[in-house]
């Protein structure tokens, strides 16, 4: 579990099941993920992050708002996907609920992860990558003082290539 000003970073639960989906499958966040999703793709990642986390530790996080207790989204590390073109290393990600957007709640827990996965490894850097189209999350890197590289960018292997996602940015923390 990790802890901010405003946010608890934690375990999934059964109860946050329903709740994750309904993030996930709102028009405004799934296609930024590659999606739309469907209830039973959501339900999946949370097994996913779940099995990821007991078995290594890193995954994505619950992101729970302390002020009502809510689950806003997803926020956490977790090994690069393996494929030809994407930059390998640790990856950090994250996905909140449009209500929770603007808020600084997703540059509060990325900059949690990014010290805690400093802190638990011995990763030399933890990458971010989006979609050149998604400039909140870019928006987010930068607030974290990530180091766009250019040079890493690169056309991901699961979107087509005329998905408005395909290619792909890349940010660096580089260890402090």
């Amino acid at each position: 579990m990790i802890e901010t000003e405003r946010l608890i970073l934690r375990a999934w639960r059964d109860a946050d099941r329903e709740p994750y989906a309904d993030i996930m499958v709102h028009p405004e966040v799934g296609p930024w993920l590659g999606g739309p999703f469907t209830r039973e793709q959501a339900h999946a990642r949370v097994d996913r992050f779940t099995a990821s986390l007991a078995e290594t530790g890193l995954g994505r996080l619950a992101v729970e708002r302390k002020a009502d207790d809510r689950l806003i989204g997803h926020c956490g590390l977790a090994p690069s996907p393996v494929a030809e073109t994407v930059p390998q290393g640790l990856e950090i990600g994250w996905a909140l609920a449009p209500e929770a957007w603007g808020s600084g709640f997703a540059v509060e827990a990325a900059r949690a992860v990014i010290a805690d996965g400093f802190a638990r490894t011995e990763a030399p850097e933890i990458l971010a990558f989006t979609g050149t189209a998604n400039l909140r999350s870019q928006a987010v890197m930068q607030r974290l003082g990530m180091i766009r590289m250019a040079e890493r960018d690169f056309d991901h292997p699961s979107l087509a290539a005329d998905h408005p996602l395909h290619r792909h940015i890349v940010y660096v923390a580089p260890r402090p």
